[in-house]
């Protein structure tokens, strides 16, 4: 009994327990800088901000602050859909300003950050009851013209923007997604993909019913397949190509690999697996770089299959806009989506202890990605941005 006395004594007034409230200490007594940033999300189907979750854990990790006393509240302080109790909804983007008030909002902004436009549905929104329906048809979503008369004017300041996949897919029109093509100097090919630990329908119940509809109504032999693997769509003629575990590829989970650029400059790994969504975009190399690209581990039947519809087996995951033209970012992933804790964002230094938060062994774990390659990435981009707006605007930016 007195030796379990003694060690919870030992344990209560252990040097380790004091680490944790240190790192709390220095992170709270940080000083703030008020960061301006236009956040738009239009896919957040959650109140705990699913698609932006990640931007709002380094806005706080940094200290970067809506106001002198206001952190950024990752339910309130963004343009989109906002989800609400008992199916309710509201809409607030900036389809809903006037030119004038536009360009007052890239006067205040520091930056703008475009993590989803692919939006909600009703079939994915309502919740039907046996015998009800609730048809079908989008709610809110697509790249509109006011978020892309924002994007020129950010460009045309010189103020920088990043955008992630889904911000020009499916439902932007062909029209606005051209221009914003034009505006930043790529192109998307029309694919987007995903890594799926099972294909087996029998199996995984999550995978999506269109797709395998789609599938079956464009190959002669039907959807058949029992592994892992990646499944590409195209969204003009809703074609589906899917390259299976060991037919196909030799590793069935897609990576991204960054070389000098990204290592040294960005601190990302040289090889990261990406187990999510993401998109196939060529740049223009007179106006961006290529900092990271996926890489899918195809054998040669897999290499033949995705030649026989012009899939390129590298493209790019992460540009950058060459040095004199406006900073500009675009990541071809869901990068802003993973699964951390908001809590941890409160100490500072907790990237040490990064290795406690995942479970690398996990093929579908997203966790390391946040840890190991966005967090490292957006904190280099957001201190680059740093450098060139010392003076912060003094007007906060509100989305009521």
């Amino acid at each position: 009994m007195a030796k379990i006395l003694k060690s919870k004594i030992f344990w209560f007034f252990s040097p380790i327990w004091l680490i944790p409230l240190v790192m709390f200490i220095l992170w709270f007594f940080a000083p703030k800088i008020v960061w301006n940033v236009v956040i738009i999300d239009k896919s957040s189907s959650s109140k705990d901000g699913n698609e932006h979750i990640s931007l709002f854990w380094l806005l706080n990790q940094k200290r970067l602050t809506k106001t002198s006393s206001d952190f950024y509240k990752i339910d309130h302080d963004y343009f989109g859909f906002f989800p609400k109790d008992n199916e309710q909804f509201k809409i607030k983007g900036l389809e809903r300003f006037s030119s004038n008030q536009l360009k007052q909002l890239s006067e205040d902004a520091v930056m703008t950050y475009f993590t989803d436009t692919y939006g909600i549905y009703k079939q994915e929104w309502y919740h039907k009851s046996v015998g009800e329906t609730v048809g079908f048809g989008m709610l809110y979503g697509g790249l509109s013209k006011q978020d892309l008369e924002f994007l020129q004017l950010m460009k045309n300041k010189k103020k920088l923007v990043v955008a992630e996949f889904n911000t020009i897919g499916s439902p932007t029109t062909k029209e606005n997604r051209e221009k914003f093509e034009s505006m930043f100097g790529m192109r998307w090919s029309g694919w987007t993909a995903r890594f799926f630990d099972n294909l087996d329908t029998t199996v995984n119940l999550e995978l999506p019913p269109w797709m395998i509809k789609n599938y079956n109504s464009t190959h002669s032999i039907k959807w058949n397949f029992k592994k892992s693997g990646i499944a590409f769509v195209h969204e003009e003629n809703g074609q589906v190509v899917v390259l299976e575990d060991q037919n196909h590829l030799n590793n069935p989970i897609p990576f991204i690999e960054s070389g000098e650029l990204g290592q040294i400059k960005y601190g990302l790994p040289q090889e990261m697996k990406y187990p999510f969504w993401f998109d196939v975009i060529v740049p223009d190399t007179h106006m961006n770089e290529v900092v990271s690209q996926f890489v899918l581990k195809t054998n040669a039947l897999g290499l033949a299959e995705l030649k026989k519809y012009g899939i390129p087996r590298t493209f790019p995951a992460v540009i950058k806009a060459k040095s004199g033209f406006a900073p500009f970012y675009y990541f071809s992933g869901d990068f802003c989506d993973n699964p951390v804790q908001m809590n941890l964002s409160y100490f500072k230094g907790i990237d040490a202890f990064k290795f406690l938060f995942y479970n690398d062994n996990n093929p579908m774990e997203r966790r390391s990605f946040f840890w190991e390659f966005y967090r490292p990435l957006m904190n280099q981009i957001l201190d680059d941005a740093s450098l060139l707006n010392v003076k912060s605007s003094v007007n906060s930016i509100s989305t009521d």
